[in-house]
This record gives structure tokens, C-alpha cells and sequence, in this order.
């Protein structure tokens, strides 16, 4: 059996192509786009291997029972996992039609050539295409890891201009969003949510239900889950908010005030030494803090932190469903199927042939955002209301009242140097609640949906276990590549925190990188040796050494040399397995403290590289993502609940201060396919960091980096 999990799961040719459409291929994934382009990234590699034309090969909207399973779309795992799957199938698939075609005409295999989707007798006329080799050919072997692929010297479609695949009907509106799904006998229906998680319906005034069903709208109530659902989508809209009015609340306890670093180190927690490979060990005991000899050493101690982050999609999740009274179809912009059909079957008692999830795009996700609970939600609607189609969007206020979030976190790290400016010591802490309440089979799914906490038979809120895999969530990325003494690294799993939370792009690395390149910068202004050296001095990984002189290359030749404009970089290997990513940022800050980006420079070394144009956007949209976050987001709550409730109350970073990018993308053909989508984030918020420091002189440790951080640093000077 493979040991690649997606080869393991799926293994034969015929799960990943499927030649039976004259002239088409099509081609069947686990992973799902979510605007990475991923399925651009699948149709190149396909189009490559077998030599056929990029624009006959489609890819299928992930089903389940019909695609293969391969998890979430999550980590930057999508070209390691369904990439490698798909080359290795279509070299596998070639060489099966080449034997064919050979024994067909009569020919030795080295007498072929292969273009353009037929396999030719070199200097005859006789050729034979995929399709009428098809009726002879048998794809229900198992794929060939071993399989020679084509020599990267002679690729002709990777990395050539291409159109994504539906960017043409995105741009003239034919795309259909899973917001735009249209079904007979179809109803729009809307939640209507108590004031926060901690609350239970207490009475619902009974005349408002009777003149709603009069007005042909369906109230649905199931213990504390209230919707209503009729024909007309405003009308839902209204509907929801005369039973808003009419809704009472028992308030069984409120959120908790307190500031959130002080909960995250006082509260329970479970402490892990993290061993070298970036895994918590529940066996080694935690060493104490080393105390260095101040003659010999420098030793600086700081405290980095992050607030929670939202996923902030800009249009907010929906989800679709249709129950006949037996089986259940629902229609999901989430980043798993699979484990959504768990967590359903599950919480309905249902047999698992009953339920499909099929994926259809709709708003961004990058994480555990809305999207699972939406579709969860309207499933809950289509089994009280069977035989109609429920189409329910989520508001703008549940999105930003009800998704998971992102940990708050606080990183407390001590490091020395030496006389010859080299690290002598490191220490870094993390303190964060769980980055992982997704639904997973096998580990009660049906816990991890939110409605699930108040329907009349209502489900407990899950405690997750600690991630003990190597660069998990809380300890993603806090093991460095810098060359040094064995360093204490040490995980807090803290429970107990006001908070839902969950995935959120990078998890920990975000926050962990933040706080290990902003303290690589201090060490390295201490040991007066400037940043670029101090890092390089500390590598001995070539490719990590060849990512930091190109960005240093760069922002030596590129970038303009003001005396207000600060400079900063950061660097980190995403996971220390994925795509190696350093970046640069020139800043200025303004006489009101508002922090101006200028230039951002990006430097990727991402293995084979399929599809430059769709790398460089995730890199690009990965460096606004974490600006943004930098910057400006963080959610504020009372105990009374989320006060961040829109786009004034919660502010992302706009238009008027996205930089000039300059982005490098480093090629290695013939490598393997290292994950670029998260690599950018970690290293965005350090190199911000580190040019305010250049820029100001204040090391600013807590964000968002504010104009009220900024000046609330420089009184305390």
C-alpha cells in the first residue's frame, strides 16, 4: 500500500482521471478551490504529463463518494497531496496508453511520440488518441509512485500564460457562487441567534409564529435554534427580525472581561516540551529558564502578542440543503466534505449512503471560518421542512458574531547572544487555546458544529485535544532553521478562554514567527551586526541561505532611500517542510501614527513551481491577509458578547495602503512541490514589525500596530 496518504486512500488511475468524454479529461480531486487556484495548478500538471491541451481538461467540484477523500484543504498540503497524486497517475496513465498504442500499431514504445493528446509513430501518419484507446485500456490499476514523469527540460505548458480555470466566467459573471444556486420549490431561510454562545431560549412570543405561518413563512424552533424560511429572500430577512424582537433569552453566564494575555497564562493549561522536529513531548520534563553569564552573554527577554483574528471573508458564509425524508443533499463552500458528511450523519443519526456533500465555491475561507455551521444550519432546516430546497445565508453580524477565530496568543521568548554574536541560548513559551475544533471523523464531529450546541437534544461544547504532531497548531513554526544550542521550547494548550476558536490560515506559525523574527532582529541589533548577516550567520540550509541573499539583493537595488522610511524583513520555511519565504517591507508612520506600506518584497522558494502567476497570488494575498491582520484586526468582545460586528467595528486593511510588490519566485524543476499559500504570513508580520522598530525606534511587541499603539509606545518611550 502507498505510504502517501492520498494514494493510500485512493489509489487506482480511475479515482483520480476519467477519459470517458470524448476530447475531455476530466479530473477528480479531494481539494477544493478556494481562489488558490489550486485547480489551475492540477490541470497543468495533468496537461503536462500526458501532453494534451490545458483547456480540455476540467476539473471536478469535489463530491462526496465520488472524489477522493483526502481531508481538508488545509496547510499548504494541496500540491502535496493532490499534486503528486495526479502526476503520478497521468505518468502512470501515459505509460498504460503508450503500451497500448505500441501493441495497436504494431510499433516499439521508443518508435512514439506523444503531443497534443495523440500518440504518433514517429515519421508515419499513424496516431491514436487517449479517447480511442480508451475501450482497450484498463485504468482500475493502482497508480505507479515509481512511474518515470517527464523531464522538467521538457515541460511546454508548466508555467506558460494560461487563464485560470474560471477566471473567464467569473469576470463575466456566469460563475455560479453556491449564493447564486437556484432549485424549485426552494426556500431562503435565515438564523436567528441568541445574543451570545452562553445563552438558551427562554419564550417565544406564540401570535408572532401564527402571523408568520399566515404570511406562508416557516418558523422552525428546535430547543434554543431558531430560523424562519419562505420563497422570497427579504422576506426571510424581515421575517428573521420580527422573531428576533420576539425572542427572550436566558443569559446562563456571560464572557469573561478579563484581559485575555492575563487568562492565557493564568488559566488551566497543559505544558509540553517541544522536542527538536517541532513535536510536544508528554513524557520530557520542561527544563527551567537558563541563566547566562552576563560577561559573557547579552540576554534580552521579550513578550510578543496577537489578539483573536476573524477570518473576516468579505461576503459572509450560506449553506444548501434538500432532505426527501430519507436522503440528504447538501451543498457546502467549506474546506472538507468528508468530514462535514461525519459530523451530519452523526448528529442525525443518519447511515452515511444517505447523506452527499458536494462543495461549490462560494466566499473565501482559508481556515475554519462559517461556512461548516451554515451548511450545518441549513441541513437542520431541510429535515424540519422536507421536500423543499433550503438555501440560508449567513448576515454579515453572524459572521463576525458566530464564526471560530483565531487564538489570541502570547509568546514570551528570552535569547542570548555571544561575544561573537552568536545565539547562546533561546526560550520561547507560547501560550494559545485550541487552533483545531474541526469536525474529524472519528473524534465525534458532530461536537464541533456550533448549532449542535442548542438544538432541543443539544450536544456539549468540545474540548480539543492537544495537537502532538510535529508543527501542530499552537507550536506550528515556533523551531527555527537558525543553527543554535538546543532551544527550550515550550507549548501551552490553555483552556477555559472567553472564545470559540479554530483554524485560521498558518495557525500558531503566524503568531510564533511574529515573535522569533522580531527577537532575531533584537539580537542582531544588539550584536551590531545587521539583520540580513545575523541570519545568514545562523543557517547552514542552502536554500533557506539562497531565499535571504536574493531578498537582500533586491531591497539593496530596489528600494528608495528616504530617511523616514523604515525597513524590515522577516524569514521563515513554512512548517520547515513547505515553501521558503522571506520578505521585505519599507514603511513610513505618519505625524498621526498611521503606518504607510510602501513596497513589499517576496522572495519564495516553493519547489516546482506549476503555475507562477497563481504562487504569486497566494503569496501577494497571503502578505495583505497578514498586513491586515498586523495592522489593524482584532476582535473585541464584552461580556455581554461580540462587539465587532461589521467593518467599522472590526476594520481591514483597504485599498489606500496595499504596497508596490515586488515578487521573486525561485524555480526548481524536478523538485518536489513544497506549499506556498501560508508561507508568506509569519514573516509579513515580522518584517512589519521590524520596520516600525527602523522606522520609529519603538519596539511595538502587541498588535494591531495602530495608530493607538503606536502612540501608547512612544509615551512609554
Amino acid at each position: 500500500m502507498s505510504k502517501h496518504s492520498s494514494l493510500s486512500n485512493s489509489p487506482k488511475v480511475s479515482e483520480w482521471l476519467d477519459f470517458s468524454q470524448e476530447g475531455e479529461l476530466i479530473l477528480h480531486t479531494g481539494k477544493v478551490d478556494i481562489g488558490q487556484r489550486i485547480t489551475t495548478a492540477l490541470a497543468l500538471i495533468a496537461a503536462e504529463e500526458l501532453s494534451i491541451s490545458f483547456d480540455q481538461i476540467s476539473v471536478r467540484k469535489t463530491k462526496t463518494d465520488v472524489d477522493p477523500n483526502e481531508g481538508y484543504t488545509a496547510g499548504s498540503f494541496s500540491m502535496q497531496h493532490s499534486g503528486y497524486a495526479i502526476k503520478k497517475a497521468t505518468a502512470t496513465a501515459r505509460k498504460i496508453f503508450t503500451q497500448k498504442a505500441a501493441e495497436k500499431l504494431n510499433i516499439a514504445e521508443d518508435k512514439l511520440e506523444v503531443s497534443d493528446g495523440q500518440i504518433r509513430a514517429k515519421g508515419t501518419n499513424q496516431s491514436l488518441t487517449y479517447w480511442e484507446l480508451m475501450s482497450d485500456v484498463n485504468l482500475e490499476i493502482d497508480v505507479d509512485e515509481d512511474v518515470q514523469t517527464k523531464n522538467p527540460s521538457d515541460y511546454s505548458i508548466q508555467n506558460k500564460k494560461h487563464i485560470a480555470k474560471g477566471m473567464a466566467e467569473i469576470m463575466t459573471g456566469k460563475y455560479q457562487f453556491l449564493q447564486d444556486l437556484k432549485f424549485e420549490n426552494m426556500l431562503h431561510a435565515r438564523i436567528v441567534r441568541p445574543p451570545h454562545y452562553h445563552c438558551e431560549l427562554e419564550k417565544l412570543d406564540p401570535d408572532v409564529i401564527i402571523r408568520l405561518e399566515k404570511e406562508n413563512v416557516f418558523v422552525i424552533r428546535d430547543g434554543s435554534f431558531l430560523a424562519v424560511a419562505t420563497k422570497q429572500e427579504y422576506k426571510a430577512v424581515k421575517a428573521a427580525r420580527r422573531i428576533a424582537l420576539a425572542a427572550k433569552w436566558k443569559v446562563k453566564k456571560q464572557l469573561s472581561e478579563e484581559n485575555i494575555y492575563s487568562q492565557l497564562t493564568a488559566n488551566r493549561k497543559d505544558r509540553f516540551f517541544v522536542e527538536k522536529g517541532c513535536v510536544p513531548s508528554s513524557t520530557r520534563e520542561i527544563p527551567e529558564l537558563m541563566s547566562m553569564n552576563e560577561d559573557e552573554h547579552i540576554t534580552v527577554t521579550a513578550v510578543y502578542q496577537k489578539p483573536y483574528h476573524m477570518h473576516a471573508s468579505i461576503g459572509p458564509s450560506a449553506g444548501c440543503a434538500h432532505f426527501d425524508g430519507q436522503s440528504l443533499q447538501v451543498w457546502t463552500h467549506n474546506q472538507g466534505v468528508y468530514p462535514l458528511r461525519a459530523a451530519i450523519t452523526e448528529a442525525f443519526d443518519m447511515s452515511i449512503e444517505n447523506v452527499s456533500v458536494q462543495f461549490i465555491p462560494g466566499a473565501g475561507v482559508y481556515g475554519h471560518n462559517g461556512a461548516d455551521d451554515a451548511a450545518f444550519d441549513a441541513a437542520i432546516i431541510a429535515r424540519h421542512i422536507p421536500k423543499y430546497s433550503i438555501l440560508l445565508k449567513w448576515t454579515r453580524d453572524d459572521e463576525n458574531s458566530w464564526e471560530p477565530y483565531g487564538s489570541a496568543m502570547h509568546c514570551e521568548i528570552q535569547a542570548s547572544i555571544n561575544k561573537k554574536g552568536k545565539i547562546s541560548s533561546w526560550s520561547h513559551e507560547t501560550y494559545a487555546d485550541t487552533f483545531l475544533t474541526r469536525p474529524i471523523t472519528g473524534k465525534k464531529p458532530a461536537t464541533r458544529m456550533l448549532s449542535s450546541h442548542y438544538l432541543e437534544n443539544a450536544l456539549p461544547w468540545p474540548v480539543a485535544e492537544p495537537m502532538m504532531v510535529p508543527h501542530g497548531g499552537i507550536h506550528r513554526n515556533m523551531e527555527m532553521l537558525y543553527e543554535m544550542p538546543e532551544p527550550r521550547l515550550v507549548k501551552n494548550r490553555v483552556y477555559d478562554l472567553p472564545l470559540r476558536t479554530s483554524a485560521l490560515r498558518t495557525l500558531g506559525a503566524y503568531g510564533n514567527v511574529f515573535a522569533n523574527e522580531s527577537m532575531i532582529n533584537e539580537l542582531a541589533e544588539r550584536a551590531n551586526i545587521d539583520p540580513f548577516t545575523f541570519r545568514l550567520n545562523h543557517l547552514k540550509d542552502e536554500r533557506a541561505i539562497n531565499v535571504l541573499k536574493k531578498l537582500q539583493q533586491v531591497m539593496e537595488k530596489d528600494t528608495p532611500e528616504e530617511e523616514q522610511m523604515g525597513k524590515g524583513i522577516g524569514f521563515a520555511r513554512y512548517k520547515n517542510s513547505a515553501a521558503y519565504c522571506a520578505i521585505g517591507v519599507s514603511l513610513t508612520v505618519t505625524e498621526a501614527a498611521e503606518v504607510l506600506l510602501h513596497h513589499a518584497y517576496i522572495v519564495c522558494d516553493a519547489g516546482e513551481i506549476v503555475d507562477l502567476e497563481g504562487v504569486r497570488a497566494q503569496l501577494e494575498g497571503g502578505f495583505i491577509q497578514a498586513a491586515s491582520w498586523t495592522l489593524y484586526e482584532q476582535v473585541l468582545y464584552e461580556r455581554d458578547g461580540i462587539v465587532s460586528r461589521d467593518w467599522d467595528t472590526y476594520p481591514i486593511i483597504t485599498f489606500d495602503n496595499i504596497p508596490k510588490m515586488h515578487t521573486y519566485l525561485i524555480e526548481n524543476p524536478g523538485k518536489p512541490y513544497l506549499g506556498a499559500g501560508e508561507g508568506a504570513a509569519g514573516p509579513t508580520a515580522a518584517a512589519i514589525s521590524n520596520a516600525l522598530k527602523d522606522a520609529t525606534g519603538l519596539s511595538l511587541r502587541k498588535m494591531p500596530f495602530n495608530s493607538d499603539a503606536i502612540m501608547e509606545a512612544a509615551l512609554e518611550g
